[in-house]
């Protein structure tokens, strides 16, 4: 049962669902379901949410929500965003608490990473 008053789940726009797919499948390790060509929904391990086909872009410079994922390792996802077609929108950066950097994934979509460490 969801969880009263918590975020449930997000969904990001992709113009090609496959390369989506297989980009946080292989760098987050994150599953998915197709539900119709235009449309799949992913498991993150503790998160539901989905992509749809559209060829529009989430990004901060468009006002968007800045979705952030947690790393225990930043370097390491970061080159993992990189050897999978993801592109570094702002390099790794220390602020109160721990660090992070921005990235697009190959659809455009951009995301953050922080770590603690």
């Amino acid at each position: 049962m969801p969880a009263d008053r918590k975020i449930d789940y997000i969904e990001l726009p992709a113009r090609d669902l496959e390369q989506v797919k297989t980009f946080y499948h292989e760098v987050f390790g994150w599953q998915f379901v197709d539900y119709g060509p235009e449309y799949c929904a992913f498991n993150d391990g503790r998160l539901d949410g989905g992509f749809y086909q559209a060829d529009r872009q989430a990004s901060t410079a468009n006002g968007s929500v800045l979705v952030v994922l947690y790393a225990d390792d930043l370097e390491a996802a970061l080159a993992r965003v990189r050897a999978h077609g993801g592109t570094i929108v702002r390099d790794i950066f220390s602020f109160p608490g721990g660090r992070r950097f921005q990235f697009a994934d190959p659809n455009g979509n951009e995301l953050a990473v922080w770590s603690a460490h």
